[in-house]
């Protein structure tokens, strides 16, 4: 007679099997990769890097699909919400740590119901001005904030997005009162700094080093522990403000039920993709490094990144308005 334990042994073994050969035979149609941001911002630029080597890997088109929107809300949960069969995948970054704190009333929880894949990249941010703000150094910047309390603005890609917590962070390091003004994307604040709309805003060094170049804008510091390469004399915002370091980084995730045979898949091809000699060192010409990570160490970095970004997030006071 068979027990009761080997029993349930032999149904765990069957369902294994089940989710394996499911593995096997994915992907069975287009793989989608929502960006919850708009056009031509960190994450829409990694998307559209993945999609076509995704496509030799697993031999299905690769659709990336932005949904902008909601401090990024919008396509996580639209992501959260899909089928978990591993054919659609949500392209994050820290707005959504970030957004575990800063909105309370969003429609899902990260970690509840969106499942780890696999870390992409991180990079630092570059804080420019406007040249009509008349100001050459971060000193310079902080001493016109002093004098002209709340008069300043600076733009950014949404609530809670990095470039909104750089802000936020070098707002209360330096003690001075500046004002947010968030937009729908990356492109949109940008083009709001250029044409002088908006005064000041961290952006990505790659992007924002091609306007200063230019003279459209002019590039204060940049938010990491060393100079950047791509701006080597520039000054970090650290030799002003002992300790302070902003960065964005990126990373994929799935619908929580999404099997992790198919997730270990894509983690497998994501870190493969990203660790090729040719990769890395296109990323370090956009400013950006590579980290590969397992499914596991990329579900402890979010975990602690929550963590992370809660206490910042207190300790700064910030809203997200």
């Amino acid at each position: 007679m068979i027990g009761r334990r080997t029993t349930l042994a032999i149904g765990a073994l069957a369902g294994l099997g089940a989710r394996g050969a499911a593995a096997q035979a994915w992907p069975t149609r287009p793989i989608r990769i929502i960006v919850p941001f708009g056009l031509g911002g960190s994450a829409d630029v990694a998307a559209r890097f993945l999609q076509e080597p995704l496509q030799q890997a697993f031999g299905q088109s690769v659709v990336v699909e932005n949904r902008p929107g909601a401090g990024g809300t919008i396509g996580a949960d639209a992501v959260a919400k899909a089928q978990p069969d591993g054919h659609t995948l949500l392209l994050m970054s820290n707005t959504h740590t970030a957004n575990e704190t800063l909105l309370p009333n969003r429609p899902y929880v990260l970690m509840r119901d969106l499942a780890p894949v696999a870390f992409i990249n991180v990079a630092h941010h570059v804080l420019a001005v406007h040249p009509s703000l008349g100001v050459s150094s971060v000193q310079e910047l902080i001493a016109y904030a002093k004098a002209n309390p709340g008069k300043v603005d600076y733009a950014s890609s949404g609530p809670g997005t990095p470039y909104h917590v750089a802000g936020e962070v070098f707002r209360a390091m330096a003690g001075i009162e500046i004002t947010h003004i968030p937009f729908r994307g990356s492109n949109e604040a940008r083009t709001a700094l250029i044409a002088g709309q908006v005064p000041m805003m961290f952006d990505a060094i790659p992007t924002m080093a091609e306007q200063a170049r230019g003279g459209r804008v002019r590039a204060l510091a940049t938010t990491g522990p060393q100079r950047s390469p791509l701006l080597p004399e520039v000054p970090t915002v650290a030799e002003v403000l002992p300790g302070y370091e902003a960065s964005i980084w990126l990373g994929l995730m799935a619908p929580a039920a999404t099997p992790a045979p198919i997730r270990e898949r894509l983690n497998a091809e994501v870190n493969r993709i990203m660790g090729l000699p040719a990769t890395r060192e296109a990323q370090q010409r956009a400013g950006a490094l590579v980290n590969p990570m397992g499914v596991e160490a990329f579900d402890r970095f979010l975990r602690e990144d929550i963590t992370r970004q809660a206490e910042g997030i207190r300790l700064a006071r910030i809203q997200a308005n």
